[in-house]
């Protein structure tokens, strides 16, 4: 892939499927072209069994025809459906999501999970575009980045503890957790920095509870190579309106400008370089793993 991004951003997945997602993603779309963003589209299953529902996700290369975009679709579907996912929005990159928290929270949710390492391995070979693996919301551990890096996977969302908690959606709607649940999974910087640990030759994308321009920096500190954030730019969008999460964005992207001359890095591998502390439960979380959280701060 030969595109470049400005920011180290992933627009990560939100939404397709209905009249309101398409203006959700047409604006999503239309500043991450602006300012230089990659974007993810929401599971595009709905428009998969719906052909009219298609152009809730295409609108995304409509309106940013030479950005970097990328389909999504749970890591269980067929070969030939994860094809036409990438087809859809002539996407550069394919997310294949795990939620298995989520389906099994869900009445009407997947059960039966047996041979997906293997469905993972046989999408890798097909597709045309490099494919992610994506947690979302439960986080990746070593254990699992191991498992899915020997099937093929050689870039990670580690989709943390910390963001949209799908078991408390679900929980609201008809969920069969009642809320038992709903604090499963690995918080997103333990998540990371248990991948990150592993230093295997992958990509790492950290996503979830992504807030603010410092939350970037730290996790690009950590040892990211793009961050995914969603809830905040959404949050604006709806709440108020377009023009005003434009106006957002620009001051988001000034103080991680901010951050990164305030440590005294040009850029991302700078940053790397930075001493990180890492405190509290992250680092209780990492010596209970048996890795070593002074190996950022003494660096």
């Amino acid at each position: 892939m030969d595109k470049e991004l400005n920011y180290p951003i992933l627009v990560n997945a939100i939404t397709g499927g209905t009249k309101k997602a398409k203006s959700i993603n047409e604006s999503l779309a239309y500043l991450s072209n602006k300012y230089g963003l990659a974007m993810a589209v929401g599971s595009q299953t709905i428009a998969l069994d719906d052909p009219n529902q298609r152009d809730s996700f295409s609108i995304v290369r409509d309106v940013n025809p030479d950005g970097i975009i990328l389909a999504n679709i749970g890591a269980n579907r067929k070969v030939e459906q994860a094809l036409q996912a990438v087809e859809m929005i002539s996407a550069d990159a394919l997310q294949l999501h795990f939620n298995v928290p989520q389906e099994l929270s869900m009445p009407e949710g997947d059960r039966n999970f047996k041979g997906i390492i293997e469905n993972v391995s046989k999408i890798i070979e097909k597709c045309p575009v490099p494919v992610i693996a994506k947690e979302v919301g439960f986080g990746f551990s070593r254990e699992s980045v191991k498992e899915l890096y020997m099937a093929g996977v050689q870039l990670f969302d580690n989709g943390g503890k910390g963001g949209t908690n799908f078991i408390v959606i679900e929980g609201q709607r008809q969920g069969l957790f009642a809320n038992g649940l709903s604090d499963w999974g690995i918080p997103t910087a333990a998540s990371l920095a248990e991948i990150i640990s592993l230093r295997l030759p992958i990509k790492v994308i950290a996503s979830g509870g992504i807030r603010s321009a410092s939350d970037i920096a730290k996790a690009i500190a950590l040892g990211a190579d793009l961050v995914g954030a969603a809830g905040p730019f959404l949050k604006v969008l709806l709440n108020e309106n377009i023009t005003k999460l434009d106006t957002r964005m620009k001051d988001f992207f000034y103080m991680l400008k901010a951050v990164f001359l305030m440590t005294g890095s040009r850029n991302c591998e700078e940053i790397k370089r930075q001493p990180l502390i890492i405190l509290n439960d992250t680092a209780n979380w990492l010596l209970n793993r048996g890795i070593d959280p002074t190996k950022w701060s003494q660096r």
